[in-house]
């Protein structure tokens, strides 16, 4: 063992007991605040609602909590041996380092998908089942486990493929290379995904002609926004979450919305959620992550190349680096026990845009049907009211409900 061994073992501890702690936080919190709706929500949701979302949210947090020390596992199994076995077996098959070496990574990759399973079946057919918000068969469930294990086989072999070359083939600054390679696929997909991989899912039909599509398309106008068009999509074949997303990059940008949502919400409801949608374009929030996640990409290379050269970071880990595809496998697996702790810095970021998204749906659509909207969702999707802060703050990409809804609420005073 040597320095890096401790620092490991002590950032994989921490991060653990970090975790566990903020979820039993979360639990406690929830669970002490279930027998009444907080005031401001009093008039919106009835207790039975309230409790529903309270409920959801802890059997969440059950499975949660026997998943971070099951996960922490799975890391150790491939650390402890399990990536060397692997390498040693796909090594009788061929000597193409490049070849052998996107099949361990898928290897690992599918592996641990196989492992994860028994928890995503448990959530699927156990909590959202009990709650009312699983729609899927079981059928439909590995259908789409097998059409997402093909995809990461085919585009996920493509680009690693790509990046091992260039790192046999570039020497010392085939980070660089690599980084360049991940951005233009990365934003090749955004822009294919639209059109090629989300149908795979889900159907998309165009909005209907009527009031709601009236009222959206003067919204676009006024906001200026440019795109592909406005569709639904059949997201009650899984799932009774609504939700509304933009997808695409330039003038191929869609706006979609799950069936879902338009059968909770009111027109002007609608108005306010693509609004807010909007003002995430408007404040150019889409760019913004696109440049960010780069840089954190770009960064995460230059340390790749640089550990890669480091001996002592596979002896810390007790293992024999005998390819460059097994050494950059092991760096990727290692690399979030570390990052885990800036979870809080994105999470707050995040909470800003929707803040400036909130800020903007309010003075196109007004207060009152965004503040109606997110109610209703809330409700639906039984999104706990109370949560704990602390973990909040670790986790949520949104603002709790009370301080968004108080938030939205004092501007219209």
């Amino acid at each position: 063992m040597n320095f890096f061994s401790y620092l490991f073992i002590i950032a994989l501890l921490a991060g653990l007991a970090l975790d566990a702690w903020l979820l039993w936080r979360q639990m406690r919190h929830v669970r002490a605040h279930r027998g009444a709706v907080p005031e401001a929500f009093r008039d919106a949701i009835g207790l039975d609602a309230h409790q529903k979302a309270a409920d959801y949210t802890i059997a969440k947090g059950r499975v949660a909590r026997w998943e971070l020390p099951y996960g922490l596992l799975i890391l150790l199994l491939w650390l402890g041996g399990g990536i060397e076995w692997l390498a040693t077996l796909i090594e009788a098959w061929t000597v193409d380092p490049i070849y052998g070496g996107v099949l361990l990574f898928l290897g690992v990759g599918l592996g641990s998908a196989l492992l994860e399973l028994p928890f995503a079946l448990y959530r699927t057919f156990v909590v959202e089942q009990r709650f009312g918000f699983n729609r899927t068969t079981p059928g439909r469930f590995v259908a789409d486990l097998l059409l997402q294990g093909g995809l990461m086989v085919l585009l996920g072999g493509l680009l690693l493929a790509a990046i091992l070359w260039v790192m046999m083939t570039l020497g010392s600054w085939w980070w660089l290379a690599g980084w360049l390679i991940w951005l233009l696929f990365s934003l090749t997909m955004m822009w294919l995904y639209p059109t090629l991989i989300a149908p795979l899912f889900n159907s998309f039909e165009p909005l209907q002609e009527g009031e709601l599509k009236d009222r959206i398309q003067h919204l676009l106008s006024r906001c200026g926004f440019r795109g592909k068009g406005l569709y639904v999509m059949d997201g009650s074949r899984r799932s009774s979450h609504g939700n509304a997303y933009f997808t695409g990059l330039g003038r191929a940008k869609r706006i979609v919305f799950f069936d879902t949502l338009l059968k909770s919400l009111a027109p002007d409801e609608v108005e306010a959620v693509l609004a807010h949608e909007l003002g995430h374009f408007r404040h150019k929030h889409v760019r913004n992550m696109l440049l960010l996640s780069s840089a954190m990409m770009l960064a995460g290379f230059a340390v790749a190349g640089w550990v890669m050269l480091q001996p002592w970071f596979y002896q810390g880990l007790g293992i024999a680096s005998t390819s460059q595809a097994m050494d950059l496998l092991v760096l990727v697996l290692v690399l979030p026990v570390f990052t885990r702790f800036l979870q809080p810095l994105m999470a707050r970021y995040q909470r800003k845009h929707e803040f400036q998204a909130d800020d903007f749906a309010a003075a196109e659509s007004g207060a009152r049907p965004l503040i109606d909207a997110l109610v209703k969702l809330y409700r639906e999707n039984a999104a706990t009211l109370t949560p704990d802060p602390l973990y909040s703050a670790f986790h949520d990409s949104h603002p709790p409900a009370p301080v968004r809804i108080g938030r939205l609420a004092a501007s219209r005073s």
